[in-house]
């Protein structure tokens, strides 16, 4: 019963130590009194791991004049809370104490140690909740690895059969937002998006599957449901994503095929003409979108193309699906070769103060980004859940 053992060990060994930490309801009258009750029991046999709980619940409290005492004498930052397993970073992130969580690893806390019992790092509580976005930022400032999958201890060799990482938790709530009424589907949306500006920023791979076990990327979830989620295709392909799988290439999905898909069942369950024509303009946005860093589509093998007068909409998609093969016949400009190479040696995204620092005239920096031009229409800037399209 580790759990009741929890109990006893801090009840009956770091409670009372503890409690003289932390009663005092200033924390300048407990910062004034903290050194003097330490050099006392400096002498306990219990004192390295009661301060080390104190330095827990300092944590979870966020205070940061406190916690600097307590690391002074001796407190152990990798100690783990008996009943939740978390530790004191843990905890400052759980509790959104960024100036805590920069303490804390500032002075040696692991920034990628996983709790034992939910395998989540600093960074996957981070992303977990929209009110933790400052404890986000901070760890990601401070080089948590956006890429790192989920660890056994200290090893950090170990990766746990789930794989799980940041990418694939923010997928998880990219698919809750499709299930989601429509004022909730719009908040998510927020929140995500502005999280994939983060990861991106840090060189995450949004075309990278998480794993081997079928789980999608980033790029793949936005794409299989595009008309939805238009935003975060709109963002992913003018940041650079790969329009395949980075790791097993198209044998695993293809952008394209993904989008031509999409559309083919969004058109046969639309009723509305109008909202039909938005559909293939939204299809057609993102594909010009993707030429600006490949001027050249990854278009796939094969494709299974609609049938002609089987339903009213197959003629629009074999009409597009033309278009698409008559320009990729034509060799791409040397111009948008050149910003395409361009771009390529900015990442990772954004790339906007990049290109200011560049020797060129504005002209060729406004060539170079033309997603500053890009304005979305209305309705095309937020998440859409599944219910409003039946």
């Amino acid at each position: 019963m580790p759990f009741l053992h929890g109990f006893r060990r801090i009840i009956y060994e770091y409670q009372p130590l503890v409690d003289a930490v932390i009663n005092p309801e200033d924390e300048s009258d407990m910062c004034r009194s903290l050194v003097e009750l330490l050099e006392r029991e400096s002498q306990s046999e219990e004192f390295v791991k009661g301060i080390s709980y104190a330095m827990f619940k300092v944590a979870e409290r966020g205070l940061v004049n406190a916690a600097k005492i307590l690391l002074r004498y001796g407190a152990d930052l990798n100690f783990e809370d008996p009943v939740s397993y978390y530790n004191p970073l843990h905890i400052a992130v759980l509790r959104n104490r960024p100036n805590m969580v920069r303490l804390l690893v500032e002075h040696g806390a692991d920034i990628e140690k996983r709790d034992r019992i939910h395998e989540s790092s600093p960074l996957d509580l981070a992303s977990e909740e929209s009110e933790r976005l400052p404890c986000l930022l901070t760890l990601l400032d401070l080089g948590a690895d956006v890429n790192a999958r989920d660890k056994q201890g200290a090893d950090v060799n170990a990766v746990t059969e789930s794989g799980e990482t940041v990418e694939s938790s923010l997928v998880f709530l990219i698919n809750e937002a499709l299930d989601a009424s429509v004022e909730e589907a719009a908040e998510i949306g927020k929140f995500c998006l502005k999280i994939t500006q983060l990861l991106l920023a840090h060189g995450v791979d949004p075309s990278c599957c998480p794993n081997d076990d079928g789980e999608p990327s980033l790029t793949q979830t936005s794409l299989e449901h595009f008309d939805l989620l238009f935003p975060l295709a709109v963002l992913l392909i003018q940041s650079g994503a790969s329009l395949v799988c980075s790791n097993h290439g198209e044998s695993c999905w293809s952008g394209y095929s993904l989008l031509f898909q999409r559309l083919q069942t969004a058109l046969q369950q639309c009723s509305d003409q109008s909202h039909a024509s938005e559909l293939l303009v939204q299809a057609e946005v993102l594909l010009d979108l993707a030429r600006v860093n490949s001027p050249t589509l990854p278009l796939p093998t094969r494709l299974e193309l609609p049938v002609p007068g089987r339903d009213s909409y197959a003629q629009a998609l074999l009409d597009l699906h033309s278009r698409v093969i008559q320009h990729e016949a034509r060799p791409p400009a040397l111009q948008c070769l050149c910003r395409a190479f361009v771009r390529r040696h900015l990442q990772p995204w954004p790339l906007e103060e990049k290109v200011k620092t560049l020797p060129l005239p504005d002209r060729l920096k406004d060539f170079l980004l033309p997603e500053r031009t890009y304005t979305p229409k209305p309705g095309w800037d937020c998440f859409k859940p599944q219910q409003s399209q039946r």
